[in-house]
């Protein structure tokens, strides 16, 4: 049995997805033979209600100067996170000065920019190089670095404590998360915020999406397992918001017990997720076997149409579409290629499965009869994107909430 990284109580996997590559390692064939893989199982501790990977690849494997997932190439994405920060700057800090504005994962500065003109003071720490290099060629503090105690320490004696601590789809990345909130503790100014948001345990739950579970996805968040990992540092929950970003988020606030009101909504959320059967072992069971009937459906699916002489290409070399085309075993035989916009994932193949990624420019004039979306949490905008091939009476692929077409 494994032991859970927030409790340490003992507890049983529920999906096992077998061998699974680093999901943002798009790789060049001469790279096959040495691809790495890890037995990917995740697990759901009864005590403090945390879903879990048992095991995760180290850090340095999977953020390094290569990594090849740039958060500023979608415009809905760049509004969202303007919203972000309008919501703490609105709501957070007002009554500050000078606010120091602390980013993990900051990424190459998509919310970060909004928080480079005065009054606001702001850094960013992210661990790979090559995004962090983009926001400081747009004029953004970023470092270089993990964010643990010891960074916390160099930041306050550098710059002082922070006022707001945010983050967005990379809390759940982390493995020591109790390393994170206690460099959290050091560097909070008395009443400071945490805010921060991932892809939220109850939708995956809703929607059966289990590709949102990957190497670096090492949590599955909810209201209670955030509160019973913040309680044991001295923080609560004050407020939570849903989202609709990455097929379903929730963005947690969170300060020091007893230093602002909570909010209403957080007994409401907590109740909704009591009712959606979130703290009982037997919904993890549903839910694998949920996941083995979207596996097999678009296995089968995929299979009838390559009989019947029909071509299907991927839509979005996503990392979430590495835990879909491993698990289901779905490779080139039954997928032509992946288009996608991401120059330094193009020419190169997917992870494990090895199917071509070539530029989006590929379907212009050449459109197959069908689209698989791998990105659905962006339908909306792609739909609108690609509205040529739908004229063309493309019809797309779906999986989310269950394998299904649209024409």
């Amino acid at each position: 049995m494994a032991k859970c990284r927030i409790c340490q109580s003992k507890y049983q996997p529920f999906i096992d997805f077998g061998p699974m590559p680093i999901s943002n390692n798009f790789l060049a064939e001469k790279d096959f033979a040495n691809e790495y893989f890890f037995p990917m199982k995740a697990g759901f501790c009864s005590s403090c209600s945390m879903v879990q990977l048992l095991e995760q690849p180290a850090a340095d494997v999977m953020f390094h100067d290569n990594y090849t997932f740039f958060s500023g190439t979608s415009r809905l994405m760049a509004e969202h996170f303007k919203h972000f920060a309008d919501d703490i700057k609105l709501n957070y800090l007002t009554d500050k000065q000078s606010p120091f504005v602390v980013e993990i994962g900051s990424n190459d500065g998509i919310m970060l920019q909004n928080f480079a003109e005065a009054p606001y003071r702001h850094l960013g720490v992210e661990p790979s190089a090559n995004v962090a290099r983009v926001a400081q060629d747009k004029g953004l503090n970023s470092i270089v670095r993990f964010f643990n105690l010891e960074t916390a320490k160099d930041i306050v004696a550098a710059h002082g404590q922070a006022d707001a601590f945010l983050a967005a789809n990379c809390m759940c990345h982390i493995p020591t998360l109790h390393d994170i909130i206690e460099g959290i503790a050091h560097l909070m100014s008395p009443g400071g915020v945490v805010a921060f948001e991932d892809p939220y345990l109850g939708e995956v739950i809703r929607n059966t999406s289990f590709d949102q579970l990957y190497d670096e996805h090492v949590f599955l968040f909810s209201l209670h397992s955030i509160s019973a990992a913040f309680a044991q540092h001295g923080f609560e929950l004050i407020d939570a918001k849903p989202l609709e970003t990455h097929g379903g988020s929730m963005r947690y606030y969170l300060s020091q017990k007893g230093m602002r009101p909570v909010s209403s909504r957080v007994k409401q959320l907590l109740q909704d997720e009591v009712d959606l059967g979130l703290l009982i072992p037997g919904t993890y069971d549903k839910f694998r076997l949920g996941c083995e009937q979207i596996r097999d459906d678009l296995k089968y699916l995929l299979i009838k149409l390559k009989r019947e002489g029909k071509r299907v290409v991927g839509y979005a070399a996503t990392s979430k579409s590495t835990t879909l085309l491993n698990y289901a075993g779905i490779g080139p035989e039954l997928i032509e290629y992946i288009s996608d916009t991401t120059p330094l994932k193009q020419g190169k193949f997917s992870p494990g499965m090895h199917i071509p990624v070539l530029p989006a420019e590929t379907l212009q004039g050449n459109y197959p009869e069908y689209l698989l979306l791998f990105a659905y949490n962006h339908q909306k905008e792609i739909f609108a994107k690609e509205a040529q091939f739908a004229k063309n009476d493309g019809k797309w692929i779906m999986f989310v909430p269950n394998v299904h077409v649209v024409e």
